[in-house]
């Protein structure tokens, strides 16, 4: 019996290792084919998409700059319920005026108020950001992103402070349903 099983083993060796040259030079010839298409596809220059405009740098004298006294404003800390408001006050420092396009907030808690009118260069304008404190327990950070004829066009403020959670009346020291 040991005799019959012994050339079966060595055929299936041999098999086995026909088998995984013959997988190995297919997975070579693959290989030698997608390198091929890289070089090929390296090679070739692509072509720009018909929908994609050219740009060009904005030219300075048409753009105006914000100069904001601060970016940041710490509310501290302060209890649930209360609404926050800062005003952010900015000077254009650029060469033409300065006109806010779009300011949007980060969440539904924060509602952005801002100089509408084009703010000449040196003249100055605001951004008003007020927070409802409301369902909002914990660490805040409410930002605004205010989109303008600057360069880079996109600006982001932020406020950030600490909400402390509205006690639960009556629930003080208490578990479970209260015995009448």
């Amino acid at each position: 019996m040991k005799y019959i099983k012994l050339p079966v083993m060595a055929l299936a060796v041999a098999l086995f290792a026909v088998g995984c040259e013959t997988k190995s030079a297919d997975q070579n010839e693959k290989i030698a084919e997608l390198e091929q298409k890289l070089a090929r596809l390296e090679a070739a220059q692509p072509a720009a998409p018909s929908n994609v405009a050219n740009t060009t740098p904005a030219d300075p004298s048409t753009l105006g700059q914000f100069s904001f006294s601060e970016m940041e404003y710490d509310f501290g800390t302060i209890d649930e319920g209360k609404v926050v408001e800062h005003i952010f006050k900015f000077t254009n420092d650029g060469q033409a005026p300065l006109v806010i396009s779009n300011i949007t907030a980060s969440c539904g808690c924060t509602s952005p108020d801002w100089t509408k009118a084009p703010v000449k260069p040196g003249e100055e304008g605001f951004v008003k950001v007020v927070f409802n404190s409301t369902a909002k327990p914990g660490t805040q950070a409410p930002t605004v992103t205010i989109q303008a004829n600057t360069n880079p066009n996109v600006t982001r403020l932020r406020m950030k402070g600490n909400v402390t959670p509205r006690s639960q009346a009556g629930a003080a020291g208490q578990v479970g349903p209260v015995k009448r």
